[in-house]
């Protein structure tokens, strides 16, 4: 009899101790419209020189919809090519499974805007897109860590090869960037 009584004591525990905690940048419910954002997490960044690259992913739920927004920095002193994102670009994520996981693409044709510093004689571009996941894509990053992105702009891929962790230089922090839809994707269902 204790033992059962032990057992229905500790279920409550174990079933809290289950769920995350997940903070949000931004959370919105009215009658029409259910919003909520959690905050960007840099999942890659590469200096070279005067060279700095940066990519941070957002997961929005707009009305039911997990949906991932790209933000791609780049700054460097020397001149930086236009990228831009339409309707038929992609993400698409290799995983530690060795399964290949698809996002879509929402954008219409939108492309990278340029800045420029003149204190530091610096360009800056800024590039952001909005993507969508499938039903059958989405339980498989929620298991297995992401080892490799390719992004699918309009005219050109590249591939970003995403690390378990990284120490960045510019948040001064370590990052689990290869775990992040393991971490977050929970938060916007």
């Amino acid at each position: 009899m204790k033992k059962l009584f032990l057992f229905l004591s500790l279920v409550p525990l174990l079933c809290l101790a289950q769920k995350k905690d997940c903070k949000y940048d931004f959370e919105e419910k009215t009658d029409t419209t259910f919003l909520k954002a959690l905050p960007d997490k840099l999942v890659y960044e590469k200096i070279f020189g005067t060279s700095k690259e940066f990519i941070q992913f957002k997961l929005l739920n707009h009305n039911g919809v997990p949906t991932l927004s790209f933000q791609q920095i780049q700054k460097s002193q020397d001149f930086i090519p236009v990228k831009c994102f339409d309707a038929k670009s992609k993400i698409v994520f290799q995983l530690e499974s060795g399964k290949i996981v698809s996002l879509l693409s929402v954008n219409t044709e939108t492309c990278s805007t340029l800045t420029y510093l003149s204190e530091e004689n610096s360009n800056i571009r800024l590039l952001k897109g909005y993507f969508v996941f499938t039903k059958l894509n989405y339980d498989e990053l929620k298991k297995s860590r992401i080892t490799v992105m390719r992004v699918q702009y309009t005219g050109e891929s590249k591939d970003y090869i995403i690390n378990d962790a990284i120490q960045s230089e510019i948040l001064n922090e370590n990052i689990k960037p290869s775990s992040y839809f393991i971490e977050n994707l929970e938060c916007v269902e």
